[in-house]
């Protein structure tokens, strides 16, 4: 009763903070310039070529493993359709790429978040197209990959599911939003500072929600991963790596 007690507050959290005008999910569509769309989309491709590799040969080994594919992709899309408006032209939301990563190791995730990105610009006027490749490095790549590395880093210490899930889950999210800082700087540096300022300028503006944001994603993702240890035997397909 407590665990779904703090499930439902943090999904009221999350629903109460959400609405704003469908203008951004991470970068909005033509924010970028065109130079820098290209770099992102160039950067990212190889990851998913990869990634699909890593799909095909857990499905190959355990057919069974669709569903929880499928469970970790509509936990990224939910909770990172979640979005509180930030700096301008972006958004601050949870990302939600921790339990796949978990699951299905970080280049997997790159595909299902690369597609959880693709449908939010596509049904949800989030985000968009020429954007997608920065958008799915930042949250798809960078984040996913360092998370990987925290999460085999405490398991190897022996640290219990759950408590490394909240900081797999936090080191995601924070990571994801450093990258996006570091994409808008590099686009747009500042007269002053040039491209570390404008770096510390988006980095501070994001840093008020998200934070804040990484704490709940953290104990969100949490609750799900107990949830799926404790349910570990009833359901098929459940391997974290």
């Amino acid at each position: 009763m407590k665990k779904v007690s703090v499930v439902l507050a943090l999904a009221a959290f999350f629903w109460l903070n959400a609405y704003t005008e469908p203008a951004a999910m991470h970068i909005m569509e033509g924010f970028l310039p065109v130079w820098w769309s290209v770099f992102w989309w160039i950067v990212v491709i190889p990851f998913i070529v990869w990634g699909l590799k890593t799909l095909k040969k857990a499905i190959d080994e355990n057919p069974e493993a669709k569903l929880m594919i499928g469970f970790a992709g509509a936990f990224a899309f939910v909770l990172s359709a979640l979005k509180i408006p930030s700096v301008t032209g972006s958004s601050s939301h949870p990302v939600g790429t921790a339990l796949g990563t978990m699951l299905f190791g970080p280049a997997a995730m790159t595909v299902l978040g690369t597609v959880v990105l693709l449908f939010q610009a596509l049904l949800l006027a989030h985000g968009g197209i020429t954007t997608l490749g920065a958008n799915a490095f930042s949250m798809a790549v960078a984040g996913p990959f360092a998370a990987y590395a925290v999460y085999k880093g405490l398991k190897k210490a022996g640290v219990k599911p759950g408590t490394n899930a909240f900081f797999t889950a936090f080191s995601a999210n924070i990571i994801t939003y450093t990258v996006t800082s570091l994409q808008l700087a590099l686009a747009f540096p500042s007269e002053a500072g040039g491209v570390y300022g404008s770096f510390l300028e988006f980095a501070g503006i994001f840093a008020v929600t998200q934070i804040s944001l990484a704490v709940c994603e953290g104990l969100l993702t949490a609750a799900a991963v107990n949830w799926l240890e404790k349910h570990r035997t009833s359901l098929k397909g459940v391997n974290f790596s």
